[in-house]
């Protein structure tokens, strides 16, 4: 008599065969690469933004901002302006001219990057690209 844990016991000891699958990517969609690359520019957009606010907020706490202003003003030998001109302000809406060009830029990239692929495929075959179950 044999129990079904031995029957599972036995079953685990036979190997199961490694199944082999083999894909060729030979073409990428242009518009699913473009949507693809102007989501992940987005993140990158929203990314430098709070990484900017966060940066500002630090340095300003730390009085580094009007400590180069002093700097400047002892330089110079007259208020070089310094602190406005480093205002939260003028640095987020500089931050978000830079995101809306890497949002562009990003984009461009991808869509670029999409059509050379699909046109390199034609001359090397695609890429192959190999899975197993194990």
């Amino acid at each position: 008599m044999s129990t079904v844990a031995e029957k599972l016991q036995r079953k685990s000891q036979r190997q199961a065969p490694t199944k082999q699958v083999r894909l060729k990517l030979v073409y990428i969609d242009f518009w699913s690469a473009v949507k693809l690359s102007f989501l992940v520019s987005i993140c990158g957009a929203i990314l430098l933004m709070v990484a900017t606010l966060f940066v500002w907020i630090v340095l300003n706490a730390q009085g580094v901002i009007a400590k180069v202003d002093s700097v400047f003003s002892a330089i110079l030998g007259e208020d070089a302006g310094l602190v406005s001109l480093f205002s939260l302000g003028q640095v987020m809406l500089f931050a978000t001219i830079v995101a809306i060009l890497n949002v562009v830029g990003g984009t461009a990239i991808g869509a670029i990057s999409a059509l050379l692929y699909n046109l390199m495929v034609r001359v090397t075959g695609g890429l192959l690209v190999g899975f197993t179950n194990n």
